[in-house]
């Protein structure tokens, strides 16, 4: 177990450190505003007057994203649902809505195929992965995401070595869902208060308090728009200053 140090902020005997990846490892602001663009498009296209109410929807503010909307934390049937609300405002039946709504969302894929290749990693992540894999922490990667999405981010940048466990959301309403978290755990195989959270959004600080970690980093330096994080035990804007004491 080792000390980590985030400025004036110091955790003790930690054996683990479970990182968020979009907007935490990975730079994902582009993609995602480039992706709900789409999928506006492609609803409004079936169903017109519904492209802007959308994007404010899906937290898409001029050329940024809202690092707490819905895109940035929310998993992809928080989106389906919220676009599908929208159409139904209109009229449609509710079955109805939900079908174009996912139609458009694998439509909108086709046209932004590989989400890993168009979203890199976030400076000093490479660096960190291999501080922290060198003083023996244990390495888990939970997103928001699918699986198959953290795996082919970290398989893309060759950082899949240092991360041992790769999970989305996959079957859980979301990634604070007490059971997933219990799988997270039992992966880890180590004590929640050994545990430490990284992540950019107040999803992360959940997960930390739902799995009564030993803390909650707040990383605020993945998006152009300013980060918000309440209750996090400390905000820091770059990797570099996630250290580990000797």
């Amino acid at each position: 177990m080792v000390t980590v140090r985030c400025k004036d902020t110091s955790f003790s005997d930690v054996k683990a450190i479970l990182f968020d990846k979009d907007g935490t490892l990975a730079n994902s602001e582009a993609f995602l505003r480039n992706l709900a663009q789409r999928r506006s498009r492609l609803i409004d296209a079936q169903v017109p007057g519904v492209q802007e109410p959308l994007l404010m929807a899906f937290g898409v503010e001029g050329e940024r994203i809202n690092p707490a909307g819905l895109m940035a934390v929310g998993t992809r049937q928080d989106n389906e649902i919220a676009a599908a609300a929208y159409i139904a405002e209109t009229g449609r039946g509710w079955v109805d809505s939900l079908t174009l709504s996912r139609s458009a969302f694998a439509e909108a894929d086709k046209y932004l195929p590989d989400k890993a290749q168009q979203t890199p990693p976030i400076a000093g992540v490479l660096e960190l992965l291999k501080t922290l894999a060198a003083h023996d922490l244990k390495i888990a990667v939970l997103s928001s995401d699918s699986t198959h999405q953290v795996q082919r981010f970290l398989q893309t940048y060759q950082l899949d070595s240092y991360v041992p466990i790769q999970l989305g959301v996959d079957g859980y309403s979301h990634k604070a869902d007490p059971r997933l978290l219990h799988k997270v755990l039992s992966l880890l195989e180590v004590e929640p208060k050994q545990v430490l959270v990284v992540g950019d959004a107040q999803t992360d600080v959940e997960v930390a308090h739902n799995l009564t970690a030993l803390g909650c980093i707040g990383f605020t330096g993945g998006w152009s728009g300013a980060v918000s994080l309440s209750h996090a035990d400390v905000l820091i804007e770059q990797l570099s200053q996630i250290e580990i004491l000797l």
